[in-house]
């Protein structure tokens, strides 16, 4: 039998708990949940970016104004009311951080990771962007120059991730599963198939 994290144990218990008091219904947590992890989540950006590899003219609007554009897809809200996109290229890497909090897009990249609040992220990766990364599984030649975008309650970063090689046969919907949150943050490349 595999152990449950703590952090697992003690949602659930305070969730029975505040069930049994009758100050939650878990219908209406399990339908919040699910919203978290279909509409206003990492799901929501892979739309976007798998709409920009798939359309040129729609690239370019999200390129020229992310916000519009996103909106487009239906995608808008909280965290969301300026997001500006980024393109990773071959030889340019852009990387997000918000120095200050936890700045983040929700509406297309749902609730942020734990690492992505850490200090120690939000210090390393603007000092030493390269060996974050590389902790992080990401190794990038030394030609590639790496830009950090430090995300604001003024302004929210979305990458566009570089398509991955040999996916030009796929479509828009086939694309969508292979974009990451990770890789619209910039910590991560998007792998093909």
């Amino acid at each position: 039998m595999t152990e449950r994290p703590a952090a697992a144990l003690r949602t659930e218990a305070l969730e029975q708990l505040l069930t049994e008091r009758g100050l939650i219904d878990p219908k209406t947590l399990d339908r919040i949940i699910a919203d978290y992890e279909s509409d206003i989540g990492p799901l929501n950006g892979a739309k976007v970016v798998a709409r920009a590899w798939t359309d040129p003219q729609y690239r370019r609007r999200l390129l020229l104004d992310g916000t519009t554009a996103i909106k487009e897809l239906g995608f808008s809200g909280s965290q969301g009311e300026h997001i500006v996109v980024v393109e990773n290229t071959p030889a340019v890497h852009n990387v997000v951080v918000c120095t200050l909090c936890s700045c983040y897009p929700w509406p297309v990249l749902g609730l942020p990771p734990s690492w992505y609040k850490d200090p120690a992220y939000r210090a390393r990766m603007v000092r030493e962007p390269r060996a974050v990364l590389a902790e992080m599984g990401l190794e990038l030649a030394d030609t590639v120059r790496i830009i950090v975008r430090d995300s604001t309650s003024e302004v929210r970063w979305l990458v566009l991730p570089e398509r991955p090689a040999g996916t030009d046969h796929l479509s828009e919907q086939q694309l969508v599963p292979l974009v990451t949150r990770d890789a619209m943050v910039g910590v991560a490349k998007v792998q093909p198939l």
